[in-house]
């Protein structure tokens, strides 16, 4: 009877053990979590982005950004693909996002191709953080392991995306440490992931008050880009100016030099180098080391992608990534 009872007990503490496994690993991310289920997904994925960033260099830096925009609200669950629903409004046409954010079709053509290669398995979330390394990779900057195991949201909110989680251009460095300290970000995570400015594009309203109103910038580079940006509210607000003048398209070290020489596109950009700030020495030392910076880039992004994802049973595999299933 006792040994009975001491083998059922026994039995009980595996099934407790192994539901207590089977849990804990279901919450974690890795790098291998599709080596079985889609082992061809990371060619899948960097066949369409490859031949996006082919047609328009820009597209690498739009296609980063949405895992940024994503990652920042309510953590990297892919809520920032869906549309408005009867149900619910979604991010795309919050104030960081509307008429900014883009890429969302090429993101349409790396899920469908996904699909094809392994149907209902690969979220729409961990599209977007295999889509942003290989843009980075393709423009000449560092790679990483991918960790994978992210699920979908099944819903979006444009409350969220709007409470100011995404840093504004206007912000002060005070508040993009706050903003990136509440997504688990340091200091050192904050300058290395704003060095993916050195590829991509503004529009006019975001560095409008910077150039016509600010002192802390080379007089040239403001003239310049006065001539795309005139300083009527209304008048250009469209207008696009490339992050980096010297290589627009080429993920290097040139935009920590342009902050150096007060050629900060953005006033969230420059106030990472003015006048003796906390940050002023990363931007000196990622100017010049690439492999610095590029080290310190590929760590921040997978922090970054440690924010908050939906994993085990939470959240869905979306079959389209613009709705839930």
């Amino acid at each position: 009877m006792a040994s009975g009872r001491s083998s059922s007990l026994c039995s009980i503490w595996v099934i407790v053990l192994l539901l207590g496994f089977t849990g804990s690993s279901s919450a974690q991310l890795s790098t291998n979590f599709y080596s079985k289920s889609c082992p061809k997904v990371f060619d899948a994925v960097k066949s369409v982005v490859q031949s996006a960033v082919n047609k328009e260099k820009r597209m690498g830096a739009s296609l980063l950004r949405l895992h940024f925009h994503d990652c920042f609200v309510n953590g990297c669950d892919g809520s920032l693909l869906l549309d408005d629903t009867s149900s619910f409004t979604g991010e795309k046409t919050a104030g960081p996002n509307n008429n900014s954010v883009r890429g969302f079709e090429v993101v349409d053509k790396i899920k469908s191709q996904v699909e094809k290669t392994c149907p209902g398995v690969v979220s729409c979330a961990d599209i977007l953080a295999i889509a942003a390394r290989d843009s980075v990779k393709i423009l000449g900057g560092p790679s990483w392991n991918v960790k994978l195991g992210r699920r979908d949201s099944k819903t979006a909110s444009l409350a969220a995306a709007n409470s100011g989680v995404i840093p504004p251009p206007t912000s002060t460095l005070s508040q993009l440490k706050t903003r990136f300290q509440a997504v688990g970000l340091n200091e050192r995570d904050l300058v290395a992931l704003s060095g993916a400015h050195t590829i991509g594009k503004a529009r006019c309203t975001s560095f409008r008050a910077r150039i016509y109103n600010e002192t802390n910038i080379d007089a040239s580079f403001a003239k310049a880009r006065k001539s795309q940006c005139p300083s009527t509210v209304g008048s250009g607000d469209n207008n696009l100016a490339p992050f980096d003048v010297q290589t627009p398209d080429t993920f290097d070290t040139a935009y920590f030099k342009n902050l150096i020489n007060q050629k900060g596109l953005l006033h969230s950009d420059q106030i990472l180098y003015n006048n003796g700030g906390s940050t002023d020495s990363l931007v000196k030392t990622y100017s010049g080391s690439a492999n610095t910076f590029n080290s310190d880039f590929a760590k921040a992004m997978i922090k970054m992608g440690d924010n908050k994802p939906l994993t085990g049973s939470n959240g869905e595999i979306r079959l389209n990534c613009r709705r839930p299933n």
